[in-house]
């Protein structure tokens, strides 16, 4: 396998599947790539760009509460260095309703605007281009 036809898949649980998956396609303007439902007591929507090389999973495991997320660190970041995209995301991302909330550490306010999710995970919006 080369790297450059690797696709990064972030799989998470929730104790809401449907409306966490809504609410990262309406904040993020992402899309169901695909679902599952009882596979082996499991239940999952994967979200994302279909030109990305990335995409998010969620799940449900019937019959377990996951409860919140562990840290106020567990973070996913997104580089928009243009400044008109970024503002248009960041209103998205509070009429999809994410809560804009102060980041935990203190980096990510310079340039960036912290949201979280209703299971308490954290999406982060910089303002600027990632820098290799």
């Amino acid at each position: 396998m080369t790297t450059h036809h690797a696709v990064l898949r972030i799989a998470r649980p929730t104790d809401q599947l449907e409306a966490i998956a809504d609410l990262y396609c309406q904040g993020l303007g992402f899309r169901r790539l695909g679902e599952f439902f009882d596979h082996q007591g499991f239940d999952g929507i994967m979200v994302g760009h279909p030109q990305h090389a990335y995409h998010l999973e969620f799940t449900h495991h019937h019959g377990v509460r996951v409860g919140r997320a562990p840290t106020q660190d567990n973070l996913l970041v997104f580089y928009l260095p243009d400044e008109t995209l970024w503002r248009e995301r960041c209103q998205q991302m509070l009429a999809a309703g994410f809560r804009q909330v102060v980041a935990y550490n203190p980096y990510w306010q310079v340039n960036g605007v912290t949201f979280e999710d209703f299971d308490g995970y954290r999406v982060v919006l910089q303002q600027r281009p990632w820098q290799e």
